[in-house]
């Protein structure tokens, strides 16, 4: 039986997005199932980058309005100076021919990583299934992230 990992993404920031899809990747590269269960921010990675996001009521258009979310979008955890430390981590990345998010997420899936968004945090920010990019495999909640977690042997919270 092959050993699992479990990795929620909690947040929603560029480069803590990277750090998990290295892991994931590298973790499913030694042999491992790998789980990412993304939730709250760490939706952000998993919504798409075009179109709009529809939701019901004021707030909730409010809060993805303000809260775009979408691989191409996401800040950097420090220094992202309204974008330009973003832009500029990126053009670092392509010149080092490090992989963007987007290339991340399909080797991830390319290798078996398993993408799950959360249904808890999507009902609460007023997110439907259409508001994600078509790599996600599962949605589901806590629950579920429990479930293989317990069997997992390398729990990660990013």
């Amino acid at each position: 039986m092959k050993e699992k990992m479990t990795i929620i993404v909690f947040s929603g920031d560029m480069d803590k997005a990277m750090a998990s899809f290295i892991l994931a990747t590298s973790a499913a590269a030694a042999g491992m199932d790998v789980t990412m269960f993304f939730t709250f921010w760490g939706l952000n990675v998993l919504k798409r980058n075009e179109g709009g996001i529809q939701s019901r009521g004021i707030m909730r258009k409010m809060l993805n309005w303000m809260n775009r979310g979408g691989s191409r979008r996401l800040p950097l955890s420090k220094f992202d100076m309204v974008g330009m430390g973003r832009w500029m981590m990126k053009k670092l990345m392509k010149e080092s021919k490090m992989p963007t998010v987007d290339e991340l997420i399909t080797m991830a899936k390319e290798m078996g990583v398993r993408l799950v968004a959360c249904t808890t945090t999507m009902g609460v920010m007023g997110l439907s299934k259409d508001a994600f990019i078509p790599e996600v495999d599962s949605f589901a909640g806590a629950s579920a992230y429990l479930g293989e977690a317990k069997e997992g042997r390398v729990n990660l919270f990013i």
